[in-house]
């Protein structure tokens, strides 16, 4: 991921990893970043101004904490320099698979080896 529009008061595609890193999975205690949950990151403009839209998914359809999962990762992309505007895109394609997109330190706190 890079952006290479971006100023020095501007969020980059590093800093939205970053802003979510702290966001984690209430039920694993992981970070949504390292198990490969964030999908993706695109900047561009809304009536607001620069605007930051995520696609995401989460370990499951069903999991129970899925609103405030959202929620937190919205509120952590609020905070970027320059973001007025925040959409968290949620999608199940394709399916979560931690054992393809989760970070090597993810696979081993989840026992995937």
């Amino acid at each position: 991921m890079s952006d290479k529009t971006a100023t020095a008061a501007e969020a980059t595609f590093k800093q939205v990893g970053e802003a979510l890193m702290p966001v984690v999975d209430p039920e694993i205690h992981i970070s949504v970043v390292d198990l490969g949950l964030v999908y993706g990151a695109e900047f561009g403009r809304s009536a607001k101004g620069r605007s930051v839209k995520v696609r995401m998914s989460l370990t499951s359809p069903a999991c129970p904490y899925g609103p405030m999962l959202l929620a937190s990762v919205h509120t952590a992309l609020t905070k970027l320099p320059g973001i007025k505007d925040v959409d968290v895109d949620l999608t199940f394609v394709p399916g979560w698979d931690p054992r393809t997109m989760a970070t090597e330190d993810a696979k081993e706190q989840l026992g995937l080896y």
